[in-house]
């Protein structure tokens, strides 16, 4: 690499994606989203999703950053000051969405969207939570609690959750304009969700959007109001974990927003660690 030379951007293609691949491989519990988005580059794409759209950063001939804008904005481990810089212009390009990677380079790429008279609806922090396999701990499901794979059957039970998360979120139910388009995305994310039932009836909801052997990473992670403190997001993450340990995962992820004391308890009864201080700004 030239002393003193600047990072440069351009989109990433699919005769990129193993150099991208090789260069997020090299922190993979903290660039897990991008290396998933990475590997699909031109592969198809679920129902209702939007392919990913990735930017690189290029020193010279190496690349040495890769960003997100689609489907959200995602920062590989590590970005610095002419990583964002050159990322910007693309930022820019993108009308609303949402940034979530870790805290310093949210802040800093965040700044720079200010300064160009962006707004945001959330600004919020989140602790990044890891498990390995010597650390979990096993939860036996009470009598009478099914968990399971999603189905079809399974639709309006998780686009109800999917909009209840939101507005407890605090952030804009896109259902409201849209019914269609809301249903066919949490239709196309089914077949990665896992949920809890009990006596016929759907109490819990996660999924593991990323699964892959360097990680599984868990999103969406839901219990309506009426079931909670009883045991079922405690035997649903449970059994998501033990099922990417099976597949021979070397850890499982997710984030807590900070101040969700109750959450923060029930993963490290299972054994989760935290590793990364996250900042998720939803932007417009």
């Amino acid at each position: 690499m030239a002393v003193g030379s600047r990072a440069k951007a351009r989109l990433l293609t699919v005769r990129d994606r193993e150099r991208a691949i090789a260069l997020l491989e090299r922190d993979p519990q903290r660039d897990l989203q991008l290396l998933d988005l990475a590997s699909r580059l031109g592969g198809p794409t679920a129902l209702g999703e939007a392919p990913p759209q990735l930017v690189g950063a290029w020193r010279d001939e190496e690349l040495v950053g890769v960003a997100s804008i689609r489907p959200s904005l995602v920062l590989s481990s590590g970005a610095d000051g002419d990583m964002l810089d050159a990322w910007v212009p693309f930022c820019e390009g993108v009308p609303s969405g949402l940034i979530k990677s870790d805290w310093k380079g949210v802040s800093e790429l965040w700044q720079r969207l200010v300064d160009g008279g962006r707004e945001c609806l959330v600004d919020r922090a989140e602790t990044a939570y890891a498990v390995t396999p010597e650390r979990v701990a096993r939860v036996v499901a009470t009598p009478g609690v099914k968990v399971r794979p999603a189905a079809a059957s399974d639709l309006e039970p998780l686009v109800e959750a999917a909009r209840a998360s939101l507005r407890e979120e605090g952030r804009p139910d896109p259902f409201d304009g849209d019914p269609p388009g809301f249903r066919r995305w949490v239709r196309g994310r089914l077949v990665r969700a896992r949920v809890v039932e009990m006596e016929g009836e759907v109490v819990f909801v996660g999924y593991a959007d990323v699964r892959r052997p360097e990680g599984w990473l868990v999103q969406g992670v839901y219990t309506f109001p009426r079931a909670r403190r009883r045991g079922f997001a405690s035997a649903g993450m449970s059994a998501i974990v033990q099922e990417a340990f099976a597949a021979g995962a070397t850890h499982v992820q997710l984030a807590v927003v900070s101040g969700n004391t109750a959450a923060e308890r029930l993963y490290e009864r299972l054994g989760f660690e935290p590793f990364a201080r996250l900042r998720t700004v939803l932007f417009f």
